[in-house]
């Protein structure tokens, strides 16, 4: 039998249940608004504390080297068998006129999340892939496109999963609607889609009817559900209806362990368990009773 190209981050099915723990400086934010510390110490027990506690009941986790990778290591917090998924995007990001510019940081290839013990490579882009420039501007839809088709190419040839996820961001000055945004998350993924990279990590597409066009216009790439911060009861409604129409799984990250930033040290890690575990358990749960994996 062929291994699936998704099997060092996919459970034994082929679902992907990764726990996305990547955040940095949303994680940071998030921590001060609670009034709570956030010096990079923190943000490493944080990751450590939420590692340990749900990558057992993930089939994948996907952190950042800057806070997650080194101390989760150290602290044996990544669950035996568990993939590991590193965020290879720049922390900082270029813009032109405030629309985001995607690029890459050439030393955080495939290879680097390999030497950094990384089993696939997550990229982030913000993108309209509808965007037509303007005589004289630089053509954001194709830089991007351009940027994506080489960490596929990259990750080719170094032998491990990539994992794209396209948020859609339009210029500042637009204004858009729910509808016309969510419209928008199926286009980017359709028109990404040719690239073949491993796993699209998307965006609610506001309807049982946008998840069914995704599954049927993505051709042989899959997709994953990402969460949002949108609270856990509403996820939970997502990712049945995204299953049932041919999601192979999720990446999520706030709606199952936001609330934890609220607390420390033990009082954070009894809430994990107490909270957050039983909520992985039923995520896990969900994704599993879902339609047959393609």
């Amino acid at each position: 039998m062929t291994r699936s190209p998704l099997a060092s981050i996919a459970d034994e099915d082929g679902r992907v249940i990764v726990l996305a723990m990547d955040q940095r400086a949303t994680l940071a934010r998030m921590l001060t608004a609670a009034d709570r510390p956030a010096q990079p110490a923190d943000l490493a027990q944080f990751k450590v504390d939420v590692i340990g506690a749900l990558s057992p009941l993930s089939s994948g986790v996907l952190t950042d080297v800057d806070y997650g990778v080194g101390p989760v290591r150290k602290a044996h917090a990544l669950a035996p068998g568990v993939g590991l998924l590193i965020a290879a995007e720049p922390a900082t990001k270029q813009t032109f006129h405030g629309e985001y510019v995607n690029a890459v940081d050439p030393a955080q290839n495939a290879a680097w999340v390999k030497e950094n013990t990384g089993d696939a490579l997550k990229f982030l882009i913000y993108w309209n892939p509808d965007r037509v420039p303007a005589e004289g501007e630089p053509d954001l839809a194709r830089i991007t496109l351009d940027v994506v088709a080489g960490i596929v190419a990259d990750c080719i040839t170094e032998r491990i999963p990539s994992v794209i996820e396209p948020l859609v961001s339009f210029a500042p000055d637009a204004e858009v609607s729910a509808a016309e945004q969510e419209a928008a998350v199926v286009r980017s993924a359709i028109r990404l889609a040719p690239l073949g990279m491993s796993l699209l990590k998307l965006e609610w597409p506001g309807s049982a009817d946008g998840c069914a066009e995704l599954t049927k216009n993505l051709g042989s790439v899959p997709w994953a559900l990402l969460s949002a911060g949108v609270r856990y009861e509403a996820f939970l409604d997502r990712v049945e209806t995204a299953m049932a129409q041919g999601a192979v799984g999720v990446i999520a990250g706030r709606a199952i362990w936001g609330e934890a930033v609220d607390y420390v040290g033990e009082e954070r890690r009894s809430w994990l368990a107490d909270v957050a575990v039983p909520r992985m358990r039923g995520l896990a749960d969900l994704v599993r009773k879902g339609q047959g994996v393609r």
